[in-house]
C-alpha cells in the first residue's frame, strides 16, 4: 500500500482533526443549502445579460471612434464604462 504524502496545509489540517478542532455541523441540511445558495448567487453575478438601450445616434457615433481608437468593440467600451460607474470609479455629471 502507497503512503500518501500530505502538503503542509493538509497536515494541519490532518492534526487539528486529531486535536478535535472541529465539530460538527449543527444542522447539516441547513448549512449545505445555505452553501448551494451562496455558490448559485456567485454565479449568477457572474454572468452577462443583453440590454435593450435607447442612444443618441451622435452619441453612439462618437463611442464607436473612441472604441475604435482604442482597438476594442464599442459594446465591450460601454460595459467598461457601466462597470466603472457601478464600482464608483468614475461619477456622473448632469
Amino acid at each position: 500500500m502507497k503512503k500518501i504524502i500530505l502538503d503542509k496545509y493538509e497536515q494541519s489540517v490532518e492534526k487539528a482533526l486529531e486535536r478535535g478542532d472541529y465539530v460538527p455541523v449543527k444542522n447539516l441540511a441547513k448549512s449545505k443549502k445555505m452553501f448551494e445558495e451562496a455558490a448559485q448567487n456567485y454565479l449568477e453575478l457572474h454572468k452577462t445579460k443583453s440590454i435593450t438601450l435607447r442612444v443618441n445616434n451622435e452619441v453612439l457615433i462618437k463611442v464607436k471612434v473612441k472604441a475604435k481608437r482604442s482597438g476594442i468593440p464599442y459594446q465591450r467600451l460601454i460595459g467598461a464604462l457601466l462597470h466603472q460607474y457601478a464600482e464608483e470609479k468614475i461619477r456622473l455629471t448632469i
